[in-house]
């Protein structure tokens, strides 16, 4: 094939891509299902009884013996399975022989093959140093927290992810993020810790340890750059509870969820109403309990569809709220034919989270049975050594023409990687996340000081263009390419009414990828309906999950966005393996919709494998009892009795010591808590049990006292405060910064370290607005005149136009 030219292949880019699944759970599931999905063997070794998740229904439906729960079909489609009895003498060297031929090994630290000091991932690195080997633990292998218990729900309470947004009624515990979104993200984050092994391995000729942390990977999926923010404006995001409104309403028919992120959005929805004379009171909605009744009255007396239908008009952000039982048959979803069968026809999954142009993905592909694929030994690969790289995306030129959060959080990653990124703003239309956090218009140079631009954008470069302009498209057109990659996440009209759509690019770059990331996908009646975090999460079942189960849901606010930014980034490695392969650049459509739906899986296949719906739980969940949020006697920093700490029991071995910790409780040795299904039973009664004994006392001591006593437990921590977590900075996940304008800051970088990158991986702080003009457009032959001509003429500056 010539370069450049796009056809439609039947091979996937990953089918030389041989890897051992270690793993157990979701996290691991889903990782390498998306490895598969790209073409990769996925040999997953199990234990005689299999992995747990083969007897796991989420609604409690029996499974048949020899069968397999529907959420572990999904995960383990395409993948083959071996039995290897972790307890046996030859145990490590059976996996050995696998490995000498694999390309990664992915790892799980409560898998039954964890234990055995040869499979650890620092040995495997060691011994076996062509592989890519990805490591998924809660806290990451180093560091004083490494070895303790925990579950997702412990952690998102560390991250802060459940109070920080202000999630619950202020006369309630705050809620956590349902539906084990955790658990997806961290596998999203293997798949593409997984290929950037790859990428690094190619260049190198070795392999690489990449130690995944599930803590890092929620901190950066449930919170919203809470640190960066507090360190610039001197306060935390939030500091109370509140209801949001409107938020997710009982329509007529059905729930709706409608959100205001903007000033603009508020005063439309006022009109929008009936309630104008509510623009000159603008605060209205911080009186909930007066605003509140006429929202619901309003809302109540309409169907959802009419709701909608005047809410796009007026350029309202809005979803339907969808559940097991209606999310299928949703006409955008139909259309575009999100949903297929699983290949044993007994339900429905989500297809593969993006489309790329350049290859066709094959059907859905069963399961294996447990054992079914016997000796898979002995299929011996030559690995050569190369020289090596400091960075495994160096040389990558990507073009950023990406806003807010979604988009720039998927280029931030390949930045802190190596890849030069060039982040395109206007000074018409500067990226909206220079106007998010709540920065005064009377602060000097107010478009720089937004902690959200800051923490989505360092180590990139600013150029602005308004390609609105013919000299701002040709300049454009120029940049276009100079680079590899171009990612964007305007809806879809934008690019094509500048007349830059795939097709166009593909012109000016013949080999170029190019990533686009609508909310609602390219195509569909919802396509040009503009969409944030929240809408999508209300249209994918995120928010179903989310909430107390006596009340309407609640939106999460803040997965959609950095969970489609990850199946961007996975969607655009696919990408560029294929074009490694041959020459050949891609359009890969990743819309937020589609990753949604996809970490939402669970829920349309139990809805159509048993019929169960399965819904929001508030702070309990489905594999551990007790679960919860216990108040403790504390005063929090904000001088309120609203400090709490989170626990939760997933077996009976933490159930056992959690008794004898709190042996002054001596009615928890009752019988019917001894045993799992008893504990679910009786969760109320153990509930009030634990709290009056742990408003008694305060939460450094309840945390002590049961995490060394191997519970999982979690003190309820305040997002701006997680640079105070011991693990995250013995890791370093955060980084100091020197902004020219802001000063000095704190800084996430990635969920996982990896050998052979440097110790600081930020090189820049975000960049200032326009400042690479100069060098970027010089670069491409625009002289000193040009430029002062472009800048006189506003289609290039320093500075949002007035």
């Amino acid at each position: 094939m010539n370069k450049g030219q796009d056809s439609r292949t039947e091979q996937l880019p990953l089918e030389d891509f041989v890897v051992v699944d270690l793993s157990v759970g979701v996290a691991g599931g889903y990782g390498t299902r998306l490895l598969a999905d790209g073409g990769a063997r996925v040999l997953k070794v199990e234990a005689a009884d299999g992995d747990p998740l083969r007897r796991w229904s989420g609604s409690g439906a029996e499974i048949g013996d020899g069968e397999s729960g529907p959420l572990f079909q999904f995960l383990a489609g395409g993948k083959e399975s071996l039995v290897i009895d972790p307890g046996g003498a030859d145990a490590a060297e059976q996996v050995a022989c696998l490995l000498a031929s694999a390309d990664a090994v992915i790892w799980s630290s409560d898998s039954p093959f964890a234990s055995i000091a040869e499979l650890h991932p620092r040995r495997l690195n060691s011994d076996h140093p062509h592989l890519v080997v990805v490591s998924i633990s809660p806290f990451g292998l180093e560091g004083p927290w490494s070895d303790r218990a925990a579950t997702e729900f412990t952690l998102q309470a560390w991250s802060g992810a459940i109070v920080g947004l202000g999630r619950g009624a202020p006369d309630r515990a705050p809620v956590q993020v349902g539906g084990r979104v955790g658990q997806f993200v961290t596998g999203t984050y293997t798949a593409i810790g997984a290929l950037t092994g790859r990428v690094n391995s190619r260049f190198t000729g070795r392999g690489c340890l990449i130690d995944l942390s599930m803590l890092e990977a929620i901190v950066l999926s449930l919170t919203y750059y809470p640190v960066t923010y507090h360190d610039v404006m001197e306060r935390p995001w939030r500091t109370e509870r509140a209801l949001v409104l409107p938020g997710v309403q009982q329509a007529a028919d059905g729930l709706v969820g409608m959100a205001c992120g903007t000033l603009q959005q508020r005063q439309d929805l006022y009109v929008m109403m009936d309630h104008a004379e509510w623009i000159e009171d603008d605060a209205i909605m911080s009186r909930p309990a007066e605003v509140a009744p006429l929202i619901a009255e309003w809302v109540a007396a309409r169907t959802v569809d009419e709701i909608r239908e005047l809410a796009i008009a007026f350029r309202i952000p809005n979803a339907p709220v969808a559940d097991p039982g209606n999310v299928a048959a949703l006409d955008h979803f139909q259309v575009r034919k999100v949903f297929v069968e699983n290949p044993y026809g007994k339900f429905l999954q989500p297809r593969q989270p993006f489309r790329i142009s350049s290859f066709t993905w094959s059907a859905p592909q069963p399961s294996p049975p447990l054992g079914a694929h016997g000796d898979l030994t002995g299929r011996m690969r030559t690995h050569h050594d190369g020289d090596g790289i400091d960075l495994p995306f160096a040389g990558l030129r990507v073009l950023d023409m990406t806003a807010f959060w979604a988009g720039p959080t998927s280029t931030h990653l390949l930045a802190l990687l190596g890849a030069d990124v060039i982040h395109l703003e206007s000074v018409v239309r500067p990226d909206g996340g220079r106007l998010v956090g709540g920065v005064s218009g009377d602060t000097e140079m107010w478009w720089e000081h937004s902690p959200i631009h800051l923490g989505g954008n360092a180590g990139k470069k600013s150029v602005t263009i308004d390609f609105t302009t013919d000299e701002g498209r040709t300049l454009l057109e120029r940049l276009i390419e100079s680079c590899d990659v171009l990612v964007e996440n305007f809806t879809p009209r934008v690019l094509d009414q500048a007349g830059l759509n795939y097709e166009r690019v593909r012109e000016i770059r013949p080999d170029i990828v190019m990533v686009r990331m609508p909310g609602f996908g390219l195509d569909g009646p919802w396509r040009d309906i503009a969409a944030f975090a929240y809408s999508i999460e209300d249209a994918a079942g995120l928010t179903w999950m989310t909430g107390y189960p006596d009340s309407n849901p609640l939106e999460p606010s803040c997965i959609g966005d950095p969970n489609a930014g990850m199946h961007a980034v996975y969607g655009l490695l696919l990408a560029l393996e294929h074009r490694a392969a041959t020459g050949e650049g891609a359009l890969v459509e990743a819309s937020m919709i589609d990753a949604a739906l996809s970490i939402t899986a669970e829920q349309i296949i139990e809805y159509t494998a048993t019929g169960s719906i399965l819904t929001r739980q508030g702070n309990r969940g489905p594999d551990a009892a007790p679960q919860g949020l216990y108040r403790t006697k504390d005063v929090d920093e904000f001088g309120r009795l609203d400090s709490w700490i989170a626990l939760a029991v997933e077996d009976d071995t933490q159930w056992g010591a959690l008794v004898e910790a709190l042996s002054e409780i001596p009615e928890l040795e009752d019988s019917r808590f001894s045993y799992r299904a008893g504990r679910f039973e009786h969760h109320d009664e153990i509930d009030k049990l634990i709290q009056a004994w742990c408003e008694e006392r305060d939460s450094e001591f309840i945390v002590d006292l049961l995490w060394s006593a191997g519970v999982p437990v979690a003190r309820m921590m305040q997002p701006h405060r997680q640079t105070e977590i011991e693990q995250l900075s013995t890791r370093r996940f955060f980084e100091d910064m020197e902004h020219p304008v802001v000063g000095r800051y704190r800084q996430s970088t990635l969920p996982f370290t990896m050998t052979g990158l440097p110790d600081r991986l930020t090189q820049r702080p975000a960049p200032l607005l326009g400042q690479h003009n100069e060098d970027e457009l010089k670069a491409l032959g625009v002289t000193d005149d040009d430029l002062r001509a472009l800048e006189q003429d506003g289609v290039i500056g320093r500075a949002p136009a007035r």
